[in-house]
């Protein structure tokens, strides 16, 4: 049986620089098994076909709240409505689960300075950790695991893929190399042109988050209609990570 990875970031994650207002890193990983994937597919295509008449539009958050590129047309406010009514019924009522870690980069200096481990690897070994929690729980021995990321540079790419590598062979500090071989685990990126409806999932899932992370008080209807999805483990968050 297999299970996709989609991962996606909300936020910078260099420390040279700290925006001040958005000091957070945030990594979200959307896990999903094929199965589930070819529907949410089916269904992100459907929203697309119906909206612009073709299964080539990218549903990229930014792009989508500044009603930019493609989503201009978003700017006739009945059609933003009914866009918007189907688009969250399909991430309220697809099955997947959500797994995030988040860098509150501020803190983070504070503590380990600005020339400490490269952030995106340790949101990384956060989510393959707990992802790993996730799929033991379905207490099946034939589940592959197939990790994807969007593109972010060869050099950025080729050191994730590094530290990936080293995860497989050394685990992490909860879950062993024996764990993730087991899931046969992959890893592979892909870029925006490529148009993965799980990648723009996770994309379009990370920034509601990231904004919680940064003020849970605030009204953040986006979040509320994720927070059922973010993976729980005996009754605990676990699908949300904020570090240190």
């Amino acid at each position: 049986m297999k299970y996709y990875l989609f991962i996606d970031e909300s936020g910078d994650h260099g420390l040279t620089h700290v925006n001040p207002d958005f000091p957070v890193f945030l990594l979200c990983g959307v896990l999903m098994s094929e199965q589930a994937y070819e529907q949410l597919k089916g269904s992100f295509n459907h929203i697309k076909k119906q909206f612009w008449n073709n299964k080539t539009a990218i549903f990229h958050s930014r792009d989508i709240r500044k009603c930019e590129k493609e989503f201009v047309v978003l700017f006739d406010s009945a059609l933003k409505r009914s866009f918007y009514e189907q688009l969250n019924l399909c991430i309220a009522t697809s099955d997947y689960s959500v797994i995030n870690a988040a860098i509150r980069k501020d803190q983070f200096i504070k503590k380990y300075g600005r020339l400490s481990n490269d952030v995106y690897e340790i949101s990384l070994s956060f989510i393959i950790e707990r992802s790993i929690f996730c799929l033991d729980s379905l207490s099946r021995d034939d589940i592959k695991l197939e990790v994807l990321i969007e593109k972010r540079g060869k050099k950025e790419d080729r050191q994730l893929a590094e530290h990936f590598q080293k995860l497989l062979a050394r685990g992490t500090g909860y879950v062993d190399a024996i764990q993730l071989k087991n899931y046969g685990m992959a890893i592979s990126f892909k870029s925006k042109r490529d148009n993965i409806n799980g990648l723009q999932l996770a994309d379009l899932i990370a920034y509601p988050v990231a904004r919680f992370v940064l003020d849970p008080n605030r009204a953040n209807p986006a979040y509320d209609l994720i927070q059922p999805k973010i993976y729980r483990r005996g009754g605990k968050l676990y699908g949300l990570k904020i570090f240190p």
